[in-house]
């Protein structure tokens, strides 16, 4: 159900630094649970707000990884917050924060009431570096979680040890070679997308051979020691 008046919007995508930064939760059941899990991992400082909570988020109250407040949800909650998300199954609360968040200039996500959000959540899959994000602008929840579950299957675990071999490259490159014009040029050989293959069927000797042609000799030590770091990386049905 939609508010009267509500009209879908085109979203603007963007990543977002929250190391070290503060975002409220209110609510403490598994879809907050989903939510607190996943800003944990991105580094941000998160209070959740809630007179009950999953055992999950108590256990996470206990390590000193988050801040509960086992409590309603009050306005002075949102003092020095950069991001709210309210997952309670209260439509006062819900329409509370949301408008305590909009008064603030807070972007805000309400879960599963569009027009209650500043901001929407993607579908995401991550593979170490890489994150690919699936949205349906909220029109289609259930086909954004259809296409995550396809390109999961797609991409394996081998494309987070091939970003991860990027991003040294590219520093190497970065770091020695001083014309930007010629920097630019060796950079753009980097995407190519046989190497990810290569991995996945641990054939080495051609992603050596690959990043040497590219950044020199000194590339030969990045993809061995890649080697071995991947080796302890569970990895199925890829290595």
């Amino acid at each position: 159900m939609t508010h009267e008046g509500y009209r879908p919007c085109t979203y603007y995508p963007v990543l977002l630094n929250l190391e070290g930064k503060e975002v409220v939760i209110v609510g403490g059941g598994r879809v907050a649970e989903r939510k607190v899990n996943s800003l944990v991992e991105s580094g941000a400082k998160v209070v959740v707000i809630s007179p009950e909570v999953t055992r999950a988020i108590e256990g996470l109250s206990d390590r000193g990884k988050i801040l509960l407040r086992r409590r309603e949800f009050l306005p002075s909650d949102l003092d020095g917050a950069w991001l709210v998300i309210s997952a309670t199954d209260d439509p006062f609360t819900q329409k509370q924060v949301f408008k305590e968040a909009s008064g603030r200039r807070l972007f805000c996500n309400v879960v599963d009431q569009p027009e209650l959000c500043s901001f929407i959540v993607p579908s995401v899959v991550r593979r170490g570096s890489l994150c690919i994000s699936i949205s349906t602008g909220g029109k289609s929840p259930a086909l954004a979680k259809g296409l995550r579950k396809r390109i999961e299957g797609d991409f394996g675990q081998h494309w987070a040890i091939y970003t991860e071999l990027l991003g040294m490259l590219r520093e190497m490159i970065v770091t020695s070679t001083a014309n930007p014009e010629e920097r630019k040029r060796i950079c753009s050989c980097l995407a190519d997308m046989n190497v990810a293959d290569w991995i996945q069927g641990a054939k080495w000797q051609e992603v050596e051979r690959w990043a040497v042609s590219i950044a020199g000799p000194r590339a030969r030590d990045i993809v061995s020691n890649l080697r071995k770091r991947a080796d302890v990386i569970s990895m199925p049905h890829d290595l």
